[in-house]
């Protein structure tokens, strides 16, 4: 497991952007609870940063592009709101061990 960071360095109903150690993009860890999820931080719109240098926002457990806030719902990364209706984040495949994320 490439260790990301600790479960309480993502806020419950928030998100966070890690760049990890020799990875070429960086991700977005979601957390709703006990439930984290992580997506490469690119919006399928203009597969652009989600976060385009202002950090990652979230609203009511969902994940906003910076450039036109589309929607993205935490649980499966699918957009509800906005120009890529019905297109998702990429998935990014995570563990969790004790107190710690990590890439699987």
């Amino acid at each position: 497991m490439i260790d990301l960071c600790a479960r309480g360095d993502v806020p419950d109903g928030g998100a966070i952007r890690i760049a990890p150690d020799g990875e070429r993009e960086s991700l977005v860890v979601v957390r709703e609870g006990e439930t984290i999820a992580a997506y490469v931080n690119r919006c399928p719109h203009f597969r652009i940063l989600l976060d385009v240098g202002r950090g990652i926002r979230t609203f009511r457990n969902h994940v906003l592009c910076a450039n036109h806030y589309a929607a993205f719902r935490f649980a499966d990364g699918l957009c509800v709101e906005g120009p890529c209706l019905g297109a998702s984040l990429e998935r990014v495949a995570i563990a969790v061990d004790g107190d710690r994320i990590g890439l699987a």
